[in-house]
C-alpha cells in the first residue's frame, strides 16, 4: 500500500512540489506582518471586493429556485382566495334575488337546494333536498328570483323531484305580458315554444312571457321567458314562437318551492268537460 503511494507521489512529483511550495508561500504570507505584506493583503482584499461587486448581478440559481417555489405557493393561495370570493359574490347575488322574491311573494315559499340534475334533452328533472317532511306536495311550482323553473312531480320524506320547463311532458298556460295574447308553453325536445298563437296575434321578439291566470297549475304572473324568434309553420294557422327561458336551468343551485297546488274541484270539472 505504502509502495503504491510512493509510486503515485513519484509519478506526480511536479504537482506535489508545486502544491507544497504554494502552501508554504501562503503560510508565510499569512504569518508575515511586515509593511509590504500588509499592502499586498489590502490590495488583494480590495481587488476581491471590486470583483464581487462587479459580478453581483449574476443571479444565484439556488436562491432563484427557492424564490420561484415561494411565489408559486403564494400564487396558488391567492388564486384559491379569489375563487372563494368570486363564489361568495355569486352566491350573494343569487340569495339577494331569492330574498327579494320571498319578500314580494303572496304565496309561502320553501327554500331548497338542488342536489342532483338529470339533463337528457327530453325529460329534464332535478332533485331537491326538501320533501313531504317539509310540506312539499305534488304539483307545487318551483321558482327562482328570475322566474319559473318547473313543478314537483315526485315526493319522498326528505327529497323531491322537479320537472323542468324544458321537459317534453311539461305544459303551462301562458301569455304575452305586453299584448295579453294567450298560449301554451311547451318543450319539443330542442326548443321551448309558445304554442297555439294565431298568425294574426300581436307578438314581437323581446316580449316577456308570464304564466296566465287561466292556468290551474301555476299562480299568474310568474315570468317564464322572452320571445327569442318568430317564424311560420307551413300549412298552419299558428305562429312558431321560440322562447328563451329567463332562468339559466343548467346553473340553478337554489330554488323556492311554492305552497300552491291545483284546485281539485276546478281540475275535476275541466276533466269532465273535456271527456
Amino acid at each position: 500500500m505504502i509502495q503504491r503511494v510512493y509510486q503515485y507521489l513519484f509519478l506526480f512529483k511536479e504537482y506535489v512540489i508545486l502544491v507544497a511550495l504554494v502552501s508554504i508561500s501562503l503560510i508565510l504570507l499569512v504569518f508575515n506582518d511586515n509593511t509590504q505584506i500588509r499592502q499586498i493583503r489590502s490590495l488583494t482584499v480590495g481587488t476581491l471586493g471590486v470583483i464581487q461587486q462587479t459580478f453581483s448581478f449574476i443571479p444565484n440559481l439556488s436562491a432563484l429556485q427557492q424564490e420561484n417555489e415561494l411565489l408559486r405557493k403564494v400564487n396558488v393561495n391567492l388564486a384559491d382566495e379569489v375563487n372563494q370570493l368570486r363564489e361568495a359574490r355569486l352566491e350573494n347575488i343569487r340569495l339577494r334575488s331569492m330574498i327579494a322574491l320571498q319578500e314580494t311573494s303572496t304565496t309561502y315559499l320553501t327554500s331548497a337546494k338542488v342536489v342532483a340534475k338529470n339533463l337528457n334533452l327530453l325529460r329534464n328533472t332535478l332533485t331537491l333536498n326538501v320533501g313531504a317532511d317539509d310540506s312539499i306536495q305534488l304539483g307545487n311550482p318551483i321558482v327562482t328570483g328570475e322566474g319559473l323553473v318547473g313543478r314537483i312531480v315526485a315526493v319522498s320524506g326528505g327529497y323531491s323531484i322537479g320537472q323542468l320547463i324544458v321537459n317534453v311532458d311539461f305544459r303551462a298556460s301562458a301569455k304575452i305580458q305586453r299584448s295579453r295574447v294567450d298560449g301554451i308553453v311547451a318543450w319539443d325536445g330542442k326548443t321551448l315554444l309558445l304554442k297555439n298563437v294565431a298568425k294574426t296575434q300581436d307578438v314581437k321578439e323581446g316580449d316577456a312571457i308570464i304564466t296566465s291566470e287561466y292556468s290551474n297549475a301555476f299562480p299568474p304572473g310568474i315570468k317564464i321567458g322572452i320571445v327569442s324568434a318568430i317564424g311560420e309553420i307551413p300549412n298552419s294557422l299558428f305562429k312558431k314562437i321560440e322562447v328563451l327561458p329567463t332562468v339559466n336551468l343548467t346553473q340553478t343551485e337554489e330554488v323556492f318551492v311554492m305552497d300552491f297546488v291545483p284546485t281539485l274541484e276546478r281540475l275535476s270539472l275541466e276533466l269532465q268537460k273535456n271527456k
